[in-house]
């Protein structure tokens, strides 16, 4: 059994209930772990539960000392994480995990750039000079959405400058309009210096400086909503989800229907892992019975990597159906649809909980994406029928 030190935790009656970064610290005064919170009395509080996770109780356990640092927001607090796990590289934020597998936020230093998402090994990637790196970060899906609270206040495109067209984003007042000409470079760059001021911890800097080129700035950055932010702090054990996949049956009137699988890593798409399935035994037209042939035939190949989530192009009644039959097939992988009808509303069967909900919904623009690119796939190989080549299923 792991003992901690009585005194720390006497201490959290003093901690405040406000976001911000904590510490954990040994006899020598050497960092153990950084942390950020929502709220850092709640977030203490859990480690002195019964039934954490061992390496955790293992590190409580070690500790002499904890100390926390308040930020305004809870953006501010995972900045600030980063900052400080790259200072000192505990020894718990990095045990059972390396470098390469850290998540990083890259702007290469060009006209019209963008921040990109990275992992560790793709650093080598952006030799010395040629850009701005910021992190280490611990989810990619809580930078993910960090990055568009932040876009928000200081658009930046992901379109090509100078098409003559203006994107979709542009539209919606995410992207400045580098597309159409909207923009010059210039003043382009502000917003990615901006960006760039904001994701170094100088907040401050960054305030002083908007006072003066452009202060509704301001009240926008000081209001960023944290919700799409808000984590799961029910456990300490971060959940995520790695590998999603996503699946769709295209047919010409009924008959030769095909069944697309398109995997999404860590928010970004792996075509080597795409698979089409030409519907052997499903009834002609019935794309729920299509969708649960596909889904059998592919969980008979152990050798490929099980999904953290599945994504269904459907409403209630494909999840529920699909569901009841994979459950009894001994398939049990969250599954979400996506309902057209419903507004693309996110739909889940009644025994999802609450924290692959709100894992699902925070991630929800990649799920989209997911949809749009298994839509596409599927009709690919419906066109091309058996022209295209594919591993066996």
């Amino acid at each position: 059994m792991h003992r901690y030190n009585e005194e720390l935790k006497t201490g959290l009656k003093e901690i405040p209930k406000k976001p911000g970064v904590y510490f954990w610290l040994d006899k020598k005064g050497t960092v153990l772990y950084v942390g950020r919170a929502t709220s850092l009395k709640a977030r203490l509080s859990q480690y002195f539960q019964k039934g954490i996770e061992p390496r955790i109780a293992e590190m409580v356990a070690s500790a002499h000392n904890l100390r926390y640092e308040e930020t305004e927001t809870l953006l501010d607090a995972i900045i600030l994480e980063a900052q400080n796990i790259k200072k000192y590289w505990p020894k718990y934020n990095v045990r059972d995990r390396d470098n390469r597998s850290f998540i990083y936020v890259v702007i290469p230093k060009k006209e019209f750039t963008r921040p990109i998402i990275i992992r560790g090994h793709e650093l080598n990637k952006f030799p010395a000079g040629t850009a701005k790196i910021f992190g280490p970060y611990q989810s990619f899906y809580l930078l993910q959405n960090a990055l568009r609270l932040i876009r928000r206040v200081f658009p930046y495109g992901n379109c090509q400058a100078g098409s003559g067209k203006a994107c979709f984003d542009y539209q919606i007042g995410l992207c400045p309009g580098a597309c159409a000409n909207k923009i010059s470079a210039r003043d382009y760059k502000k917003n990615i210096d901006n960006i760039c001021l904001l994701l170094s911890g100088e907040k401050k800097r960054l305030i002083t400086k908007l006072m003066k080129d452009n202060p509704d700035k301001i009240k926008a950055l000081k209001h960023i909503q944290d919700v799409s932010l808000l984590t799961r702090e029910g456990d300490l054990k971060e959940q995520k989800i790695s590998r999603l996949e996503g699946y769709d049956i295209s047919h010409h009137a009924g008959k030769e229907s095909y069944g697309s699988m398109v995997v999404f890593e860590n928010g970004e798409p792996n075509t080597s892992e795409y698979r089409l399935f030409k519907i052997k035994d499903a009834p002609a037209g019935d794309d729920e019975r299509a969708l649960l042939e596909v889904l059998v035939r592919r969980f008979k190949h152990p050798e490929w990597l099980i999904p953290d989530l599945i994504m269904i192009d459907g409403g209630s009644p494909q999840i529920s159906f699909l569901s009841r039959k994979l459950a009894l097939n001994n398939i049990n992988i969250p599954l979400v649809g996506i309902s057209k009808f419903g507004g693309d509303i996110l739909v889940f069967t009644a025994k999802t909980k609450k924290e692959q909900r709100l894992l699902a919904e925070n991630i929800k623009p990649t799920l989209l994406k997911l949809r749009e690119e298994a839509h596409r796939f599927a009709n690919r190989g419906r066109k091309a029928g058996a022209k295209i080549t594919r591993r066996p299923n």
